[in-house]
């Protein structure tokens, strides 16, 4: 048995979640313990506060999600789809296209609408250069930010087959825009549900890490060997300050995701705890992982062998993982992006 084999589970299609609940808050929550007896409580995401304490800190992912899926035509007439993965400079972005191998460089591409497969007058885009991994340099000529709305789709994970609006595939509090997939933890939480935490003292906090598409990327070959995609992330300084006070005076730190663990976790400086500031991350975290900035995790049902489901089973442990994951399977939980909640904590109150 391989590595990756060690992270695999069954899972019924039907239980993959094609659409959000509404409200949003409404999702069913698993509350899992790190320590103790294994024992889970069935809950509903609007719950959380049940389960948080005055002085917690929430950190949540504001990144905002961009209709990163566009369709492009080339002189020939041949069609080539563009996921934009990151603007480098001004007009200048890294993107995947398909089929690459039709696109060297100097191929210029003409931005197409999808309503109605028209092009976008003064639109398009050349590829300028190819990096190591395939990813393609494109550079815009006219502008794309002003059209982006108009021209791009939402780049949905592959095993949505729904059509979701794109204000459905955002968090409430979303303000920077980037990600081409969602911070999909953070799509339980409604202005009420934020409201209700603040008022009983839990602080909330923020940062911006900019999911790619090597979030849908699999894990191919020998675990070790996997490469994440580099992926920026900022830590404002309010936020730094918060999660190290807390950290110092043993309050807990709850992160909302898996991109708020990896952002954080990165920005941690032995001897200093997170460091505020601007830059990007490959950091694939699998057990054993010692984990210095955080102390809970609010978190969706991740994919067999993924690196999501291998960062909950280096903080929760893989045999207490999966036997949630199961768990979660015989209740009839609905999975991955746009499904139910995990949370997981230290312990139960009063242990």
């Amino acid at each position: 048995m391989s590595e990756l084999d060690l992270y695999d589970y069954h899972l019924p299609p039907e239980q993959i979640a094609q659409a959000g609940v509404e409200p949003r808050d409404a999702a069913r929550m698993m509350v899992v313990y790190r320590e103790g007896p294994f024992r889970v409580d069935h809950r509903r995401v609007r719950d959380l506060p049940a389960f948080l304490r005055p002085g917690d800190v929430l950190v949540f992912n504001e990144s905002k999600v961009i209709p990163a899926r566009l369709l492009a035509q080339k002189p020939t007439g041949g069609r080539v789809e563009i996921l934009l993965v990151r603007e480098k400079a001004p007009g200048l972005w890294e993107a995947l296209l398909g089929p690459a191998r039709r696109a060297p460089v100097g191929t210029r591409l003409a931005l197409l609408s999808p309503k109605d497969l028209g092009p976008v007058g003064g639109l398009e885009a050349e590829v300028v250069g190819v990096e190591p991994d395939g990813v393609r340099l494109l550079r815009f000529q006219g502008d794309l930010a002003a059209h982006l709305e108009a021209v791009g789709e939402v780049p949905l994970p592959p095993y949505i087959k729904a059509q979701i609006p794109l204000e459905r595939y955002q968090t409430v509090y979303a303000k920077r825009p980037g990600s081409v997939a969602a911070p999909t933890a953070g799509l339980h939480f409604t202005p009420e549900l934020l409201d209700r935490l603040a008022a009983m003292g839990v602080e909330l906090c923020f940062l911006t890490l900019h999911v790619g598409p090597g979030t849908f990327r699999p894990i191919k070959g020998e675990v070790e060997k996997h490469e994440m995609h580099a992926e920026p992330f900022e830590i404002p300084e309010a936020t730094a300050i918060a999660v190290n006070r807390a950290r110092a005076e043993g309050r807990r730190v709850v992160a909302v995701g898996t991109t708020v663990v990896r952002a954080l976790e990165s920005a941690w400086h032995e001897g200093e705890g997170v460091v505020p500031g601007a830059g990007e991350t490959r950091l694939f975290i699998r057990p054993p992982y010692t984990f210095r900035a955080i102390d809970a995790l609010f978190t969706n049902f991740h994919l067999p062998r993924s690196t999501l489901l291998m960062l909950v089973a280096a903080f929760l442990g893989r045999e207490r993982t999966l036997e949630a994951y199961h768990l979660a399977v015989a209740e009839g939980y609905r999975f991955y992006s746009l499904g139910d909640a995990m949370l997981i904590l230290p312990r139960p109150e009063g242990a």
